[in-house]
């Protein structure tokens, strides 16, 4: 891990903590994920036990299969793209149903070097579904395309863990 994304040591805590909440309660989670191609779901799953809580996770790099796949309604996708706060949200709603998970969690932005469709490289949004809130995290990330990714991975499971330590209280 680079400075910018986080070190090795805070991914490892906030998986560990994740993981471990989740287990304490029974309860699961699903990602669906964008610009990450995945690597949300290879951090959890080097986690040991994990398999208790993770119930997978769709890659939707291209934009129909965020409909397709995660449930993304095409009509939102239409009006406001793919990368979008309510286009997140809906990533981790839609893949916590889909997945039938107890949480959701999505990625979705630009990772560069170029901008898409008008977005600057380095815009990435996060979300975390849960029974009773969804949150969205808008991150504006430098460095080359694995700084924003290992960054939006770290975001993420920061967010995650947050949402699912906040519904325990």
């Amino acid at each position: 891990m680079t400075a910018a994304s986080g070190s090795g040591e805070a991914l490892d805590g906030v998986l560990y903590r994740l993981v471990d909440l989740l287990k304490a309660r029974g309860e699961t989670l699903a990602t669906a994920e964008s610009l990450t191609g995945g690597l949300v779901g290879a951090a959890l799953t080097d986690v040991p036990g994990v398999s208790a809580v993770y119930r997978g996770g769709v890659v939707v790099y291209a934009t129909d299969l965020k409909a397709q796949l995660a449930g993304v309604p095409e009509d939102l996708l239409a009006a406001v793209g793919p990368v979008h706060p309510d286009t997140a949200a809906a990533l981790a709603t839609g893949v916590r149903e889909r997945l039938n998970a107890t949480y959701g969690l999505a990625t979705t932005g630009v990772a560069g070097p170029d901008p898409q469709a008008g977005v600057a490289a380095g815009t990435v949004y996060v979300a975390a579904a849960g029974p009773d809130a969804v949150q969205v995290r808008k991150l504006e990330l430098s460095g080359d395309r694995g700084a924003i990714r290992r960054g939006s991975v770290q975001a993420v499971l920061e967010l995650a863990a947050a949402l699912v330590a906040e519904e325990v209280d």
